[in-house]
């Protein structure tokens, strides 16, 4: 028996009309297509902010994104701060400039089990803790 396919050559629509045949023709096409026109009452229903643009976006140029690190991190780095430079190491002391290495920002997570007296433009309330039980200090 011949496949309806092999039957219907010739035929420039194979039986389906002119649009069923094509893609998602006769659903209206896939996703939100047609909310502007024959989906208008379901966008108006379900989602009215559909179109437009909404909100605000800051210019680039106004975004500062804060290099942190974490007093965890702190003391697992210490050797590398003090061999890049950053920082000297006084008997168990050891004294990290966290400015010049470019980070603005110390954040309280974790523990720290050794002294550091720490230079950086901003510390979190958990970092000074912190930093000030294990016998170090924070220079602002």
């Amino acid at each position: 028996m011949p496949s309806r396919t092999k039957k219907m050559r010739g035929s420039r629509t194979h039986g389906r009309g002119k649009k069923a045949g094509r893609g998602a023709g006769l659903i209206g096409g896939h996703g939100m297509a047609g909310y502007g026109k024959t989906g208008k009452i379901g966008m108006l229903k379900f989602d009215r902010n559909y179109f437009g643009r909404h909100g605000f976006k800051r210019p680039q140029c106004m975004v500062e994104a804060n290099s942190t690190i974490n007093v965890s991190e702190l003391e697992e780095h210490a050797d590398r701060f003090v061999e890049m430079g950053f920082g000297t190491k006084e008997g168990d002391t050891y004294n990290i400039n966290l400015t010049d290495a470019g980070i603005d920002k110390l954040l309280g997570s974790g523990t720290i089990g050794v002294a550091v007296n720490v230079t950086v433009a901003q510390a979190s309330a958990g970092a000074r803790e912190k930093i000030e039980s294990s016998g170090g200090s924070i220079v602002e």
